[in-house]
């Protein structure tokens, strides 16, 4: 099956986590499946933007770790490294941050998205996490005053935060 064909239908992300030098990381060519670029395009902007990935963010993986890799039978989508077509060089791992971090580097309109997809994703985080602080200080306030004075102010404080500015 194309990678084109593959990426039009449903693609199962759970079986491109592998779990690398103890941390979960995808590859690079099942990452450009995802943002529907090329694995060579997707590496090319990694290289571009190296100060972007650190050695925690993205890896090479050994010969070692790619041929058990292969040798697994859940993962036949490997490609062979040869000199005549397929791979030429060792796979990367991305972490968590990298994956995160490709976004901002790739232009196709996928990784455009995620981009966009993040960043709200982020301020949601935030707005519940203040939202929960403010929960706890409105209870911890509530056993020092009279019940319905500190729900009312709370309340209130809560309102402002959460209307736009």
């Amino acid at each position: 099956q194309s990678a084109k064909a593959q990426s039009r239908s449903h693609i199962d992300i759970r079986n491109m986590i592998y779990v690398i030098r103890g941390q979960q990381v995808m590859l690079d060519q099942d990452l450009a499946l995802l943002y529907q670029v090329e694995t060579g395009r997707l590496n090319e902007a990694v290289k571009r933007n190296l100060s972007r990935f650190p050695d925690r963010y993205r890896f090479q993986l050994t010969r070692a770790e790619y041929n058990n890799l292969k040798s697994q039978s859940a993962i036949s989508s490997l490609r062979s490294i040869s000199t005549h077509g397929g791979r030429r060089t060792l796979p990367y791992a991305f972490t968590e941050q990298g994956i995160a971090m490709l976004s901002s580097v790739l232009h196709s309109n996928i990784a455009i998205q995620m981009s966009i997809y993040q960043n709200i994703r982020n301020q949601l985080k935030r707005s519940f996490l203040k939202a929960r602080s403010m929960m706890h200080s409105a209870s911890s306030q509530a056993l020092s005053e009279k019940p319905d004075t500190a729900l009312r102010k709370r309340y209130r404080t809560f309102q402002r935060s959460i209307s736009p500015s």
